[in-house]
C-alpha cells in the first residue's frame, strides 16, 4: 500500500513525487526507533531538528501510520487533571499551534473547543475540580451551564427529559482536530528531509543481547546493529518487551470508533460524555466521527464487538436527536495499551541503552509533537526529560502513581 503521497488539493512548494525515501536498512545506525506512528515519527522528526541526531531509523512492520496512527478519532486537548498530566498535554497543544508552520505542511488543525458533559451531581464536583486545576496550570478551562452548553453547541439535547439531563460541561476552547493522516505525512517528510531513513514492511522479530545492553535488532528484513533502541509501537509494546524479558503492566485493548455519511456542517465544536459514553466531532469533509469505549477483553485485534457500537449510536442519538436519520459509513478499532493508573510509560528500561514509550490509553495522538520533543531530549541525553520524568516505569514498584482514570484511559 502507498501512502507516501500528497494530499489531494494540497498547497505544497515544489518536493519530489513521494515525500520519503524507502531505503533499505543499513547495518547499523545510532538510534534505531521502532514504530512507524504518530510518536515514532514525531521523535525523529525532533531527534533531527533539536538535537541534530540523524543516523536513525525508523522500522515499522506494516506501512508508516497504518496503526492507530490511522485509527483514531484525531482529538486534540489538555485539561488533564493532575500536574504531572495537564503539563505534557500542553506542551503538545501549544506545539500544535504551532506545527503546520514548523512542519511546513497542512495538517488541517481546527481549534474548536471541547465540551465534557456532567450529568450527576458527582460529575458536577469533579468537573468543577478540573476546571479549577487546568486554571492553577494556566490550561484555558471553564464551567458551563447547561444553558451555556447549549450556546456553544446548539444541537445538544439540554432538555430535562431524557436519561441523563446535562447538568453543565467543562470547556477548552483551544481543543480541536487535526487531519491524522497529513500530521504523519508532514513528520515523515521533515524526518525524511533530514537523512533519517523510514523503513516500511519491517518486523522486529527479536533483540541482541550483550548483559545489560541491547547491540541490534533482528527484523524481517535482516539484523541490524544500533546504539539506542527507543520503543513506540503503542499496543504491542508489551510483546517487544516480553522479547526483552521485561515486564510492564499493560494491557491492550480494541477501541472502536466510526463515521458517518457525508453531511453539512452541523457539529460546531466536540462533544464528549462519560455518562452515556459516547464522543462526537465533524470532520472537516462533513462526516461525524464518533468513539466510545474500548472494548473490555485484551486482544491486539483492529475489530471490536458489534455491542460497543450499539451502545454508542444509542448514546449518540440521545445526545444530538438531530442525527438520528444519519447513515453509518464505515467502523474500525485500533489497539490501545492502558496501565492501571490510566498515565504512560516513558522512560528508561533495565537495559541501559533502551527507551519505551507505550501506556497512552485514548490519548496518543493529543499528545504526538510533546512527546516526540521529550522522547527525543530523554534519548539524546540519557535522562528523561522534566514533562516525562513522572512516568517512568518505576513508578508502579514506588507507588508515585499519576492516577488519571477521570480524564483519560476510557475518557479520550
Amino acid at each position: 500500500m502507498n501512502t507516501n503521497s500528497p494530499p489531494p488539493g494540497a498547497d505544497l512548494p515544489e518536493h519530489p513525487d513521494f515525500l520519503w525515501r524507502n531505503p533499505e536498512p543499513k547495518k547499523s545506525y545510532d538510534v534505531v526507533i521502532i514504530g512507524g506512528g504518530g510518536h515514532g515519527l514525531a521523535t525523529a522528526h525532533y531527534l533531527a531538528k533539536n538535537h541534530g541526531i540523524t543516523n536513525v531509523a525508523v522500522l515499522e512492520k506494516g506501512w508508516l501510520a497504518g496503526g492507530n496512527m490511522a485509527r483514531n478519532t484525531t482529538l486534540i486537548r489538555s485539561n488533564y487533571l493532575w500536574d504531572e498530566s495537564a503539563a505534557i498535554y500542553e506542551h503538545a497543544l501549544k506545539l500544535w499551534e504551532g506545527l503546520e508552520d514548523e512542519l511546513g505542511y497542512p495538517i488541517l488543525f481546527s481549534q474548536r473547543g471541547v465540551l465534557n458533559l456532567a450529568h450527576t451531581e458527582q460529575d458536577i464536583r469533579d468537573s468543577v475540580r478540573r476546571v479549577e486545576a487546568n486554571k492553577l496550570n494556566g490550561i484555558d478551562a471553564e464551567w458551563l451551564s447547561p444553558e451555556e452548553v447549549e450556546q456553544v453547541c446548539p444541537i445538544v439535547n439540554v432538555s430535562d427529559d431524557i436519561r441523563y439531563p446535562v447538568l453543565g460541561a467543562t470547556y477548552q476552547p483551544r481543543a480541536g482536530i487535526a487531519k491524522h493522516d497529513y500530521v504523519a505525512w508532514g513528520f515523515a517528510r521533515s524526518a525524511d528531509e533530514a537523512g533519517i531513513d523510514l523503513i516500511q514492511d519491517c518486523e522486529v522479530t527479536g533483540f541482541t543481547v550483550d548483559g545489560e545492553r541491547v547491540t541490534g535488532v533482528r527484523t524481517s528484513r535482516g539484523d541490524i546493529a544500533c546504539g539506542t533502541v527507543a520503543l513506540c509501537s503503542s499496543g504491542h509494546t508489551s510483546v517487544l518487551l516480553d522479547e526483552l524479558g521485561v515486564r510492564a503492566p499493560l494491557q491492550s485493548h480494541p477501541l472502536q470508533a466510526l463515521v458517518s455519511e457525508l453531511l453539512e456542517p452541523v457539529h460546531p465544536t466536540i462533544v464528549m460524555s462519560n455518562a452515556v459514553h459516547v464522543y462526537v466531532s465533524q470532520a472537516h469533509k462533513g462526516e461525524l466521527v464518533m468513539g466510545a469505549g474500548v472494548d473490555s477483553y485484551n486482544g491486539y485485534g483492529q475489530r471490536g464487538a458489534f455491542h460497543i457500537i450499539e451502545r454508542q449510536m444509542a448514546a449518540a442519538v440521545e445526545l444530538f436527536p438531530v442525527f438520528a436519520r444519519a447513515h453509518l459509513l464505515r467502523s474500525w478499532a485500533g489497539i490501545v495499551d492502558v496501565t492501571p493508573d490510566a498515565s504512560p510509560i516513558v522512560g528508561r528500561t533495565p537495559f541501559e541503552n533502551v527507551y519505551v514509550n507505550s501506556g497512552w490509553g485514548t490519548g496518543g495522538f493529543k499528545v504526538t509533537p510533546g512527546l516526540g520533543w521529550c522522547y527525543a531530549h530523554t534519548i539524546a541525553h540519557g535522562e528523561p526529560h522534566p514533562h516525562v520524568a513522572p512516568f517512568s516505569l518505576d513508578r508502579f514498584t514506588t507507588g508515585a502513581l499519576v492516577d488519571e482514570h477521570g480524564a483519560a484511559a476510557v475518557a479520550h
